[in-house]
């Protein structure tokens, strides 16, 4: 896997959750607990997209300086 490849897929994420942020907001600004649970899971789909680039960054280096 290409690092550009990591870079790539974390902005792709942050777009997605960007883009359930704008949507919820723009439909309804009174505060509801679906709208409250959808944005929570936009954001944890980013942290585990930048988790899972940490990891395999983590990977790499380990395998590179101490194999």
């Amino acid at each position: 896997v290409c690092s550009s490849d990591l870079v790539l897929g974390v902005l792709i994420v942050e777009l997605l959750n960007s883009g359930i942020e704008t949507a919820i907001d723009r439909f309804g600004g009174e505060w509801h607990p679906l709208s409250k649970r959808a944005k929570d899971l936009g954001s944890a789909a980013v942290l585990l997209a930048l988790l899972l680039a940490c990891a395999i960054w983590a990977t790499a280096l380990v395998h590179r300086f101490f194999t």
